[in-house]
């Protein structure tokens, strides 16, 4: 499904009755435009007949963080309590909505299930998910709430130093607002959750939630979150203080992995993947473990390699993968992750990650 097929079929999910008229001033497109897509939309049975029956086609949905990074670095040594010329630039970002971005260009259809304000950067991260084809249909938007933002200092060498972060519009994900969307939780095929969300609405996932559950830690601050739960996940990608904080184990060496990783199992957990950094991943099941080394690839920007890898994880659960292939092909997403100046390769693929996994 293309992104611009996508952005239509949620609008005839929101409204089965809508015309193609309606359909072309929203989309900005010619009604004919509209038609050619709505006859492709057809031939691949996405939906049926006039009054556009919808068949639903296979899903995942992440439930998680977005937000829009403010960043700002001075031209010379930062003077504090005072106006400093420098350079301000701002991205969309969060966890969740990372995470859904690579999987809608691995190809994935994809729902984002979080909370928005009702302000501009609503709307420009609501624009950033039609373009992709990401499905926030099902996101809330709270009446004078503030869409979580980022802001931070640098120091004139590009160290941070200072933020404030203002993320407490995702309070309003809470047990029973996912209970009302608990049929769209169900019916995936996978569910990605990250830790920016409250404590109480994980819990309420790990008891409720059908299908298998796909956790990132984030941050050990929030990784805490998961311990009560850890025992009703499918997947865990904690990176190496998550994983000493969720197991109990200080991790010092391939022994001491091992302890870590039985200690998480031990929990009913199905299968983690303990992200080293440069050294690669350690993955660990029920049937084995194995510690792969990174792939070859220029790093030019480290910043959206987790989020790339749980994307290639679910999509690799998702081709039938087993635990050595699924790391692999984490492996292969950070690797192409890290090529970009952008926090997500725009040449993230399928194709590019399928590449990546063939032998040379």
């Amino acid at each position: 499904m293309t992104k611009r097929e996508r952005q239509l079929l949620n609008w005839i999910e929101e409204n089965p009755l809508i015309s193609q008229k309606e359909l072309a001033d929203k989309a900005g497109i010619t009604r004919s435009s509209v038609a050619v897509h709505i006859s492709n939309l057809m031939k691949k049975g996405y939906i049926t007949g006039k009054g556009y029956i919808v068949q639903t086609a296979p899903y995942v949905t992440v439930v998680g963080g977005v937000n829009v990074d403010i960043g700002g670095r001075p031209a010379a040594a930062l003077v504090a309590r005072d106006s400093n010329p420098g350079a301000v630039h701002s991205s969309l970002g969060g966890v969740g909505r990372n995470i859904a971005h690579n999987m809608a260009l691995l190809g994935l259809d994809v729902r984002l299930l979080t909370a928005f304000g009702d302000d501009l950067n609503a709307q420009k991260l609501a624009a950033s998910c039609g373009e992709l084809g990401i499905d926030i249909s099902q996101s809330p938007v709270i009446p004078g709430g503030r869409t979580s933002t980022y802001l931070f200092i640098n120091d004139e060498h590009g160290d941070m130093a200072l933020a404030v972060s203002d993320m407490e519009i995702y309070e309003h994900l809470t047990p029973q607002a996912l209970a009302q969307r608990r049929k769209l939780l169900d019916a995936s095929q996978v569910v990605v959750l990250d830790t920016n969300i409250p404590e109480e609405s994980i819990a309420w996932l790990a008891e409720n939630c059908a299908a298998p559950l796909f956790a990132d830690p984030v941050s050990t601050a929030k990784a805490v979150k998961l311990k009560p739960v850890l025992g009703k996940l499918h997947t865990l990608k904690p990176n190496r203080l998550e994983a000493e904080l969720l197991s109990g184990v200080p991790i010092t060496g391939e022994d001491s992995l091992n302890r870590a990783a039985d200690a998480l199992l031990e929990t009913g957990l199905r299968r983690v993947f303990i992200s080293l950094g440069g050294d690669g991943v350690f993955a660990a099941d029920h049937s084995g473990r194995m510690r792969l080394p990174c792939l070859p690839a220029e790093l030019v920007n480290a910043t959206g390699c987790g989020d790339a890898f749980m994307s290639a994880i679910a999509w690799a659960y998702l081709q039938g993968t087993d635990l050595e292939d699924t790391a692999r092909a984490g492996l292969a997403a950070s690797s192409i992750a890290m090529a970009s100046r952008e926090t997500i390769n725009p040449a993230m693929s399928e194709e590019a990650l399928r590449e990546r996994l063939s032998p040379a």
